[in-house]
């Protein structure tokens, strides 16, 4: 396999991470008081580790088949971890929007940290994408 294949898949598993850092920052404008809010967002997170999951497995088969075992194990981590984070995320997100209804004030504040915690994993396994693109071509 040529090399542009691992790079065209860096730069697949890429896109999701992206759409996701500069779709999640118009969430910090907004309330997450209001349902129909949080509803949106939780669905943001699910896509997005979903995408993420896929891209990375993806990535996987296209680094293994261009011989870079390192970046194929690399991939299957973070695939690994997308799967981990979006059952873990989105079952704390439920929890909070739950004691949101049933009138626990600081849920708003619990939820936001989940977005906040959310955004700031995204950017940390975005910058280590990204630092890896020299090691690929």
């Amino acid at each position: 396999m040529p090399d542009f294949v691992a790079f065209y898949a860096v730069i697949i598993v890429m896109f999701p991470m992206g759409y996701f850092l500069f779709a999640s920052v118009s969430f910090l404008f907004v309330d997450l008081g209001v349902p129909e809010v949080t509803r949106l967002l939780r669905g943001l997170f699910n896509a997005y580790f979903l995408m993420v999951a896929v891209t990375a497995f993806v990535a996987v088969l296209a680094f293994a088949a261009t011989g870079r075992i390192v970046f194929a194990v690399g991939m299957c981590l973070l695939g690994a971890f997308s799967i981990v984070a979006r059952r873990w995320f989105l079952q704390r997100m439920d929890a909070q929007q739950s004691a949101w209804e049933a009138g626990n004030p600081n849920s708003v504040r619990q939820f936001r940290a989940l977005h906040l915690g959310g955004m700031a994993a995204n950017v940390l396994q975005l910058g280590v994408i990204m630092a890896s693109v020299p090691f690929v071509v």
